[in-house]
């Protein structure tokens, strides 16, 4: 139980023995710095119920609390506000029941609740996954993960696009300007081979559109008139028609995408428990749409086309079926969200880690969702998120200018070795021991630096600023576990025992509180779908344990009870950095 869930039962005693009041709720805020109290109780409310001023009502409280609950020790009124100071034997007994919890603040997951899937990912089969997918990756494994550990029994999954136009482009120009190359013969990862024709359609789309346009033709009548756009429609309606040898194209250079994809996605540390693909759900939601005109929540309209008038709603009318029977990109959302259910009934709410630009979209599924009556609809979340921006400006994967996410890893762990390597530390490790840590340091350098964001904010990545080792940073927070471990293997003695302290040193008191809010922590991230909240808990705990190392002897503290205390409070503290850390997927080192 938390200290807020402890003290309000005795609050509400005491108001009902002072003043005769019965009062459901007590609110709570952290004690200001600049004030003595672990928590604090705001007053005002009750003003409305009892008529008493401030400072006597605090007081009276206050009185209560010391000669009746264990746990408080003292109080003191400012303004309004009571500040309540809790026994030290309170935090030692909390730290002896949790010393020894593994994973401590994880909760199992309730087998009646119904199961959350998460989409994340979700990249196109004509090019390598970039900067941006990183970001979404991360955001939707880390919330996946969070989510777990909150209690809920999740699925990760994405939805492959793997059909369209755009996929065409990367085919046409392989078959144009290939002579044949596989990513065996020339060295490139599969996805990076694909990703390089769609760079090459451009090219030559490009030139024919001037080409045109020096003819005479405006911009836009070129666009259209150009040869390799007009083939590329042409083998998107031969692929719709099933014609064998385009689909045999189709499915080798995306088989040589997935290879590609598989390689990033390990060394990023994401995983998936189910795989859809644009090819069999673009058709899924075309048989809904009957169905919601029967039940007069869609509208036809003169040309055939099928629409949904969300007007009153604050919206406006969106298209679900166009004039010529064919599907848009709602009709086929609509049909895989239901198809998930159908394929795990045990699912009853989903997560879309999706960017920003595609806030309204989601807006309109929930609510076609919603009004067509399906119950796990009004648990449907769209974790929106800003895109990342770098100092060299925007990315553009038609033109090349992006930045890979295979590069990326690979550069940040290059940074890490070129900082570690200039500190120096590292004479006694082996070539392999090194390069693992490297990797270790420069991955958790690049996801703390995303993950410690707002999901909703923009990011501008800067990959030198992220490997700094002070300040909140991936490898700051590793340096304090790594150090911790070092403090553990010193420890040539056993503390393994349950201690009895009366009285705790200001630091070891103010450690024991931030380890107490990680339960509490990992809820309310899993509430709002932000790791930022995990991230930067974790580095307030680090300052805290930085503070705590500065300010008092651990190994060198002549009382063996404090001592053994200590080396149990900084191991504890080194299980929640892992276990925040594995959170948000960063691995941490035991040295460095």
């Amino acid at each position: 139980m938390s200290l807020s869930q402890i003290l309000t039962p005795s609050i509400q005693k005491a108001i009902q023995a002072l003043f005769d009041v019965t009062v459901d709720k007590i609110e709570f805020q952290t004690t200001r710095k600049e004030f003595e109290g672990d928590i604090t109780m705001v007053i005002f409310p009750l003003l409305k119920v009892i008529k008493s001023n401030p400072a006597e009502l605090g007081n009276k409280i206050g009185n209560y609390l010391v000669e009746n609950v264990s746990e408080v020790a003292r109080f003191n009124v400012v303004s309004g506000f009571l500040n309540i100071v809790i026994s030290d034997s309170y935090y030692v007994n909390f730290f002896n029941g949790i010393k020894d919890q593994k994973q401590f603040g994880f909760v199992a997951p309730n087998p009646a609740e119904k199961a959350i899937m998460v989409e994340y990912s979700s990249p196109n089969t004509n090019k390598p996954l970039h900067l941006g997918h990183v970001r979404n990756n991360l955001l939707g494994y880390s919330v996946a993960e969070i989510l777990k550990a909150s209690g809920k029994k999740v699925y990760k999954t994405q939805i492959i696009n793997d059909r369209g136009i755009h996929i065409c482009k990367s085919m046409l120009a392989w078959e144009k300007f290939g002579n044949g190359e596989t990513p065996e013969a020339s060295g490139l990862k599969g996805d990076k081979l694909v990703g390089k024709y769609y760079v090459e359609f451009d090219k030559a789309y490009k030139n024919e559109i001037n080409g045109l346009i020096e003819t005479g033709k405006t911009e836009e009548e070129a666009k259209k008139q150009a040869p390799i756009i007009i083939e590329a429609q042409d083998m998107l309606k031969k692929w719709e028609a099933g014609d064998e040898k385009v689909i045999e194209l189709w499915k080798k250079m995306n088989e040589w995408v997935y290879e590609g994809f598989a390689t990033t996605y390990s060394n990023l540390g994401v995983n998936f428990d189910k795989y859809y693909y644009e090819s069999n759900t673009y058709l899924l939601g075309k048989d809904v749409v009957q169905v919601g005109l029967d039940k007069g929540v869609f509208e036809k309209d003169p040309d055939g086309s099928v629409w949904i008038d969300l007007t009153d709603e604050g919206l406006d009318r969106k298209i679900v079926l166009r004039s010529d029977g064919t599907a848009v990109y709602m009709t086929q959302d609509i049909g895989t969200a239901i198809q998930r259910v159908k394929d795990m009934p045990d699912v009853g709410g989903m997560v879309y880690t999706v960017g920003n630009e595609q806030d309204y979209h989601f807006k309109v599924l929930f609510l076609i969702l919603q009004k067509l009556g399906f119950d796990w609809a009004s648990s449907l979340y769209h974790l929106s998120y800003g895109m990342v921006d770098l100092p060299s400006g925007k990315m553009k994967s038609r033109e090349g200018t992006v930045v890979d996410a295979d590069d990326l890893m690979q550069d940040m762990t290059d940074t890490a070795k070129q900082i570690a390597e200039d500190l120096g530390k590292l004479d006694s490790y082996s070539a392999e021991e090194k390069a693992i840590l490297y990797k270790t340091i420069g991955l958790g350098a690049l996801k703390y630096y995303i993950l410690k964001v707002d999901p909703k904010k923009r990011i501008l990545f800067n990959p030198e600023e992220s490997v700094d080792f002070a300040g909140n940073t991936g490898p700051f927070i590793q340096y304090t576990y790594a150090r911790i471990q070092s403090i553990i293997r010193k420890a040539d003695f056993d503390f393994s025992a349950k201690i009895e302290i009366e009285e705790l040193h200001e630091k070891e008191k103010e450690l024991v509180k931030q380890i107490e809010l990680f339960p509490e922590v990992i809820q309310n991230a899993a509430q709002n779908h932000s790791p930022a909240l995990i991230a930067n808990y974790t580095y307030d705990l680090v300052k805290e344990y930085n503070s705590f190392y500065q300010s008092v002897h651990i190994l060198g503290e002549v009382d063996l009870t404090k001592k053994i205390f200590r080396v149990q409070l900084s191991q504890k503290v080194a299980e929640v950095i892992k276990s925040a850390f594995q959170l948000l997927g960063i691995e941490v080192p035991e040295r460095m």
